[in-house]
């Protein structure tokens, strides 16, 4: 498998890229939240599941979904572990719930703005999460979605307002921002590129 810049192979990057301490500090930071039957949905290459699976005992299994054959395929051979398996399955599918039941925890980073349909990708997100369950979603601030996206491979980027209007359906959302290896309560005076929602069903 190739690294074209767009999914994160740790195997085959710098260990001090940015990108990929961004985006592994991520994990960790979701760590915290994970508990029971884990969805990770949008997984890549997988390589979330060594940071939330090591060492880590309220685990009892971790699933990846990713709608590419070849990255499912690279995290099957590269993070086999006892307590995940991945599968190849469409995060707009509607049965996704009915196919792979219900979560405790799900996590979802930078998946949202890939596509459009994010009223029914919540929606699924929502439907596969057990009742108290927690949602980890994050996407990358931007002028909005009726405006242009510089991003080739996003189809839009959300203000802040936006993003939140779309997670209504959850009955608690708190937003932390991201800033390099920080994420946080966003603080006044502070520009962060990212948004972190922890959100509880």
């Amino acid at each position: 498998m190739q690294y074209t810049g767009e999914r994160v192979i740790p195997k085959l990057m710098s260990p001090k890229s940015g990108i990929l301490l961004e985006h592994l500090f991520r994990y960790r930071f979701a760590r915290k939240f994970c508990r029971g039957r884990i969805l990770d949905i949008a997984c890549g290459v997988g390589y979330g599941s060594e940071i939330l699976i090591n060492r880590n005992h309220t685990i009892t299994e971790y699933v990846g979904i990713d709608n590419c054959s070849e990255s499912i395929d690279y995290a099957i051979n590269h993070y086999n572990y006892p307590r995940a398996s991945y599968f190849v399955d469409d995060a707009l599918n509607e049965e996704l719930h009915n196919i792979y039941g219900k979560f405790d925890t799900i996590i979802s980073f930078e998946t949202i703005e890939h596509f459009d349909g994010d009223t029914k990708f919540i929606q699924n997100l929502y439907n596969l999460l057990k009742p108290s369950g927690t949602l980890i979603l994050s996407t990358p601030f931007g002028r909005g979605k009726d405006h242009p996206c510089s991003n080739p491979y996003h189809v839009y980027q959300y203000t802040e307002e936006e993003f939140m209007d779309i997670l209504k359906p959850f009955r608690k959302v708190t937003m932390y921002h991201q800033l390099d290896m920080t994420i946080e309560i966003p603080k006044p005076d502070k520009k962060y590129y990212l948004m972190v929602a922890v959100c509880e069903k």
